[in-house]
C-alpha cells in the first residue's frame, strides 16, 4: 500500500460495482494521461489535496458540508451537493465530507475521490436521529474531477453510511477498492465493500465475522487498508471504537482478508499488547497504515485516544492517549508522551488521528501522531532497524484549539513538485478544525521542517475535519 493512503452511497439500482468506464467516459479517454496516483485527480503529475468541511453551509443550509479541493497546479474547486451532476440538494445537517477516501476505482489511471455524507437522509429527516448516509463519487480526468454515481445502503436505517471511509487494492486487480464505514447500522455497525472481485457489495458485520456485537460498538467507525502479510494484496482494518468486548468502550481492532474472510480481532487484553484493556479507552478510534521497518510488509498504527495515564481520571474523560504498532511480523510496541517530548495530560487526547508518510524520502514511512489536546503533533522516524524509534522524536506546536485533530501525508509537496520522483518526500498537513486553519509541514531528506510550516488555507465548517 502506498503510505500516502494513510490513513473520512436508491437501493440496487445504485449500488453497482466500480468497474472501469465506457471509453466514451471523459477519464477513461485520459488513460494514456494519468500515471496512476491516487493523489493526483488531474493527470497532471502533481499531488492534489482534498480538503473537508462537513458543517460548511451551503446556499443557505447550515451543515449541508462542502469539500474544497486543491489541485497542485495552485487551481481551486469547491463541490458540495450543489455542483452540477451531484443527485439531491444540499440540506440542513446532511455533514457532505464527513469522511473521504482517494484512490483509482475505476482503472482509468486517474485519481478518484470518494466524499462520505454520513448524515444524509433519503425522504424526511427523522429528529433526533443518526442519518441514513451516503458515499458520493467523483471521478478523476485530465479536466480534473467529476461528478459520478451515488451509492447508499441497500435497506436504510440510521446506518450513518459514508461515516468512514478507505481505499486499497483489495483484490490484485490494479484497481481500488472502496471500504465504506456505516458504524450505527444495527447490531452494532457494518463495513461495506464495492468493487471486491466485481461485486456490487461485500458487507462485513460483526456476527459475519463470528464476534459478539452490541449496538453501541461503533464497527467501521474507522478504517485503514495495508498489506499486512507481504502478498501483494491489502487487507482491512475495522476500528470498533466503542466495542465493549469486556469493559464498556474499551474498543477493539479487527483486521479481515476479504478474500478468505479470515479475520482476528485485536484489543488491549491480546497477547503481546502492553497495557490492559479499561473502560472508555477506544482502543481503534483512529488508524493508519504503513511499512515503518521497511520490510515489504505494512505494518498497522493503532490510536486509543482515550487511554487514562493521570492519575484519578474519571471514567469518560477525553484521556491522554496511547498509540498500539502491530508489525507485519506479529511484533506490538506502544507509544505514550511519557516516551517522547512533552508530558501527557487527562485532556490530550494523543492517538486521535495519525497519518504515515515518508517524510525524509529514505524508503521507510514515518508516523505522525495528533495530540489535539495540547494543541501538537508527534511524529515518530521510521527505521530499517527496528522500525518506529523515539530518537529524532519531533514535537510540532500549533496554536488555537485542536491543532492536530486531524492529518494527512501529501506526497512531493512544493507547489508541489512532480509525483513522478522515485522517492517522493511527503509532507505533513495538519488541520485545528474547530478554527478552521490547515497547515502544511514541508519534509526534506532531513525530515519534515516546521520551521518552514506555512497555513495551506482556512474556512468554516469544521474545515480540514477530512483530509482525502
Amino acid at each position: 500500500m502506498d503510505v500516502s493512503r494513510t490513513a473520512l452511497l436508491a437501493a440496487a439500482c445504485l449500488a453497482l460495482p466500480l468497474l472501469p468506464l465506457p471509453s466514451t467516459s471523459p477519464a477513461a479517454a485520459s488513460v494514456k494521461e494519468c500515471a496512476g496516483r491516487p493523489s493526483d485527480f488531474d493527470g497532471d503529475g502533481l499531488a492534489d489535496l482534498a480538503i473537508a468541511a462537513p458543517y460548511d453551509t451551503v446556499d443557505g443550509h447550515a451543515r449541508a458540508g462542502a469539500v474544497t479541493i486543491m489541485y497542485g497546479s495552485g487551481r481551486k474547486e469547491r463541490l458540495s451537493q450543489a455542483t452540477p451532476g451531484v443527485p439531491g440538494d444540499p440540506e440542513n445537517g446532511d455533514s457532505f465530507g464527513s469522511a473521504l477516501a482517494a484512490g483509482d476505482f475505476d482503472g482509468d489511471g486517474c485519481g478518484d475521490l470518494a466524499v462520505g455524507v454520513s448524515e444524509e437522509f433519503f425522504g424526511a429527516p427523522v429528529p433526533g436521529a443518526d442519518g441514513n448516509g451516503a458515499v458520493q463519487l467523483f471521478h478523476g480526468s485530465t479536466g480534473g474531477l467529476t461528478a459520478g454515481r451515488q451509492l447508499s445502503p441497500s435497506r436504510r436505517g440510521s446506518d450513518r453510511y459514508g461515516a468512514a471511509l478507505a481505499a486499497g487494492d483489495l483484490d490484485g486487480d490494479a484497481a481500488d477498492e472502496l471500504v465504506i464505514g456505516a458504524p450505527a447500522t444495527g447490531g452494532g455497525g457494518a463495513v461495506v465493500v464495492h468493487g471486491f472481485q466485481g461485486r456490487a457489495r461485500y458487507q462485513l458485520t460483526q456476527k459475519g465475522l463470528r464476534q459478539r456485537g452490541a449496538v453501541t460498538d461503533q464497527f467501521g467507525a474507522a478504517l485503514a487498508t495495508g498489506d499486512f502479510d507481504g502478498d501483494g494484496k491489502d487487507e482491512i482494518a475495522i476500528g470498533a471504537p466503542a466495542d465493549s468486548v469486556r469493559f464498556d468502550g474499551q474498543g477493539s481492532v479487527t483486521v479481515v482478508n476479504p478474500r478468505t474472510r479470515r479475520n482476528v480481532q485485536y484489543t488491549q487484553s491480546s497477547q503481546g499488547v502492553k497495557g490492559a484493556a479499561e473502560k472508555w479507552d477506544a482502543f481503534g478510534g483512529s488508524l493508519a497504515a504503513a511499512d515503518f521497518d521497511a520490510d515489504g510488509r505494512d505494518d498497522l498504527a493503532i490510536g486509543v485516544p482515550g487511554e487514562g495515564l493521570s492519575a484519578n481520571q474519571r471514567a469518560m474523560d477525553y484521556g491522554d492517549g496511547m498509540v498500539h504498532v502491530r508489525y507485519g511480523t506479529g511484533r506490538w510496541e506502544a507509544w505514550t508522551q511519557r516516551l517522547l517530548k512533552g508530558t501527557p495530560r487527562y485532556s490530550d487526547r494523543f492517538g486521535a488521528a495519525l497519518a504515515a508518510g515518508d517524510f525524509n524520502g529514505d524508503g521507510d514511512a514515518e508516523l505522525a501522531v495528533g495530540v489535539p489536546g495540547e494543541n501538537a503533533v508527534q511524529v515518530l522516524a521510521g527505521g530499517r532497524r527496528g522500525g518506529l524509534s523515539r530518537h529524532r522524536d519531533l514535537l510540532i506546536k500549533g496554536s488555537g484549539r485542536d491543532f492536530g485533530a486531524s492529518l494527512a501525508a501529501l506526497p512531493s509537496v512544493g507547489r508541489y513538485r512532480t509525483l513522478s520522483v522515485r522517492r517522493p518526500v511527503h509532507g505533513l498537513v495538519v488541520a485545528a478544525p474547530g478554527r478552521g486553519v490547515v497547515t502544511l509541514v514541508p519534509g526534506s531528506s532531513a525530515g519534515l521542517r516546521p520551521a518552514k510550516a506555512r497555513r495551506l488555507a482556512s474556512g468554516h465548517g469544521l474545515y480540514g475535519y477530512a483530509f482525502g
